[in-house]
């Protein structure tokens, strides 16, 4: 759990009232292109992303490039609605959520496999620790170098064994995406280069004080 959600949390149990919730709407970052605006603008990332890289191996400007691919940062970002007769709102195709567009199921063998029962997929920390797991699994059980963007994103898009399968083979909308993903990611790694020893690498006591 992030210190925002728990800042929001110690609020609602101190004053006891939703009106405390109104300082703690999620909101994306404003420039979602700029790893260094993200981090100074969303204080608390900066070290949830620290976290995920030093226990898992991935680096940060990989995690944010996925995370930015799959939810521009909507902490509860959804796939859009099927339509149907081309304009009545049907289902969506998957249960995917939160800023990792995580599978419901995928979100599980997560939890169990790291032991962060009880992550939520709109916490920032949570998710980046989720993509973080997913991409060392990934180098793992498919032999992708820990640096090679391109080739993890067509794994976290396809899954591991889609992904051994070579299902993304004639795909070439995922492997422009995958192309975009990797070149955001050498742009955050650019940008990371230039502000890191900058960012803030200790929290204020649950984020309050």
């Amino acid at each position: 759990m992030d210190a925002t959600t728990i800042k929001c949390r110690l609020l609602i149990l101190i004053l006891g009232t939703a009106g405390s919730l109104a300082g703690c709407t999620t909101t994306p970052p404003s420039n979602t292109g700029d790893i260094c605006a993200i981090f100074r603008e969303k204080k608390h990332w900066y070290r949830d992303a620290k976290k995920a890289e030093r226990k898992w191996g991935s680096s940060i400007p990989i995690m944010m490039a996925v995370l930015h691919q799959e939810s521009r940062f909507v902490h509860d970002a959804r796939p859009p609605r099927t339509k149907i007769l081309g304009f009545i709102p049907g289902p969506r195709p998957s249960d995917a959520y939160g800023y990792p567009q995580a599978l419901g199921t995928t979100w599980q063998t997560y939890e169990r496999a790291s032991g962060n029962y009880g992550a939520d997929r709109d916490d920032f920390g949570d998710a980046i620790d989720f993509v973080g797991w997913y991409n060392n699994t990934s180098a793992r059980q498919c032999r992708i170098r820990t640096d090679d963007t391109y080739h993890l994103y067509l794994a976290y898009h396809e899954g591991h064994g889609g992904f051994n399968r070579r299902s993304f083979r004639n795909k070439a909308w995922l492997k422009g995406v995958s192309k975009k993903v990797s070149a955001q990611a050498r742009t955050y790694r650019r940008q990371l280069a230039g502000c890191e020893e900058s960012l803030p690498k200790r929290g204020r006591f649950l984020g309050i004080f």
